[in-house]
């Protein structure tokens, strides 16, 4: 009988205990989606967020809401103040820093962030250039919801391979990791659009320059692997053989789909440092102006050394660049600290190094197949 009272209390127990939880009904709730950061006034920080409000009938709303205060926490407060329903931030896919405040320093932000049990290691980061209160809170004719606009705009463009990936997790470890830096995805108002317009390029947590979208390319050659996606590029002069047609155009466009590549990166140097940075990619030809003939072998071998030539040169120039701002986003450090046996590497001894290095391009591209056209 004590048994069988026993085995009753546990049947019992997880219903009671399930009773004492705090339920949260969905409409009872603000689901912040988006959360921007801008430089505030009197030193204080200003939080606007983009906040989902879903009714008894489950038809929703999106609240657009900036408050200023002196801590993250202080603000969501200062929300809950300005809201029916309790703010919460499961579902946030989105977390923006106004230009101004990314060159400042951004650090704490991603702590804060970090250290949130309750924000996901997969929301994506990015910086908008120029204020971010007024890209937010701007009513758009053709964009109801401002935070899934920008996290639908991010997640398809980077799976696309289209513009680089930095999520909360991958900006973290970035951030501390000795031999890299961190960077970042910008975001710009034009007029009704809402646009991805190029790379923030941060040393640690400070914003120091920014490269065009194009160049997203390059970045993703030289950091990592290439899987899908398409590109374009335009051969110059000094990259055509004169032997590759007849009256020789002063550029070649060139549109190509990249199936496969691979880069090796070898420290043939300590000193230096120098590298050595071989790029293989296969791909085919979607579009070239004017025509070449892609049926003939020799030509496609003289096009493949054209087209090696010009994104090595395109390749260096990224590096180059991004030496001269500081800012080591392809994790040359990492690969120093790696190989070097010993080398006790701190951010800031890279970043001393790091201006000198010499990295000598390979690029060996291999046309698979021509004569398809999108």
């Amino acid at each position: 009988m004590k048994n069988f009272r026993f085995f009753l209390i546990l049947l019992f127990l997880p219903s009671m205990l399930v009773g004492c939880v705090e339920t949260n009904i969905l409409d009872k709730l603000g689901l912040v989606t988006l959360v921007g950061y801008d430089v505030g006034t009197e030193e204080k920080m200003a939080t606007t967020s983009a906040i989902r409000e879903v009714n008894p009938e489950f038809q929703s709303n999106v609240e657009v809401i900036t408050t200023e205060n002196e801590t993250s926490k202080g603000n969501r407060m200062k929300t809950n103040r300005k809201l029916s329903k309790k703010v919460v931030v499961g579902q946030m896919r989105v977390i923006l820093f106004g230009e101004e405040l990314a060159k400042d320093d951004i650090q704490h932000y991603i702590d804060a962030h970090l250290e949130n049990e309750s924000v996901s290691n997969s929301v994506y980061l990015a910086v908008v250039e120029g204020e971010m209160t007024e890209l937010l809170e701007y009513e758009y004719k053709n964009i109801d919801d401002i935070g899934q606009h920008i996290y639908r705009l991010l997640e398809q463009n980077i799976k696309q391979e289209n513009m680089i990936s930095a999520t909360l997790h991958e900006t973290g470890h970035d951030l501390y990791t000795a031999g890299e830096d961190i960077f970042m995805p910008i975001i710009k108002k034009e007029e009704e659009v809402v646009e991805l317009s190029g790379i923030a390029l941060f040393k640690n947590s400070k914003m120091v320059s920014k490269i065009p979208p194009e160049d997203t390319f390059y970045v993703k050659l030289i950091a990592e692997r290439f899987k899908t996606g398409t590109f374009e590029t335009i051969l110059q002069k000094e990259d055509i053989p004169d032997n590759l047609m007849k009256n020789t155009p002063n550029e070649i466009p060139i549109a190509f789909d990249t199936i496969h590549s691979k880069r090796e990166l070898k420290l043939v140097n300590p000193n230096t440092p120098e590298f050595d940075l071989k790029v293989k990619i296969k791909s085919r030809i979607t579009e070239i102006y004017p025509d070449v003939n892609l049926g003939d072998p020799k030509t496609v071998a003289i096009l493949q050394k054209a087209i090696s030539k010009n994104l090595s040169r395109e390749i260096s120039r990224v590096i180059a660049y991004s030496q001269s701002v500081d800012s080591d986003i392809f994790a040359f450090g990492e690969k120093f600290r790696s190989s070097v046996r010993g080398s006790n590497l701190t951010k800031e001894k890279w970043h001393e190094l790091y201006k000198d290095m010499k990295v000598n391009v390979e690029v060996d591209f291999v046309i698979l197949r021509s004569g398809v056209f999108e």
